[in-house]
């Protein structure tokens, strides 16, 4: 059971990045997908989330307007749409798979991806 994300770079602010989840192992489609991300010295954060139904989707604060999480459930996969970044933007993203909703913390989520850098230059 694998979670592939990828899609990550070096970008300039106020630019755009769209990363990607690619399931493998198993099927996700009952599962919420979410990413997260962590900073150097920092402790992974929740940046967004979508329903397993791929409607409902729920985003932090610092991303709310700026970033847009999609899924695929056919094609086992999931997106982060990510505008008008900002230097603190700055990264490793990490997409996950849980089956808890309303629960954005870490340790909701069973399975992960080995996460993609993003690094936005100010």
């Amino acid at each position: 059971v694998q979670l592939q994300a990828s899609g990550g770079g070096l970008v300039q602010a106020g630019g755009s990045l769209r990363l990607s989840c690619a399931g493998s192992g198993r099927t996700f489609s009952s599962y919420a997908m979410g990413w997260f991300r962590q900073a150097p010295g920092k402790e992974r954060e929740f940046v967004a989330a979508v329903h397993w139904g791929g409607i409902s989707t729920y985003y932090a604060d610092p991303v709310k307007g700026r970033f847009t999480i999609s899924r695929d459930r056919a094609k086992n996969t999931a997106s982060l749409q990510m505008n008008s970044l900002k230097p603190e933007d700055t990264a490793i993203y990490y997409c996950a798979a849980g089956t808890r909703w309303f629960d954005w913390a870490p340790v909701a989520y069973d399975y992960w991806g080995q996460g993609t850098q993003v690094t936005v230059s100010s």
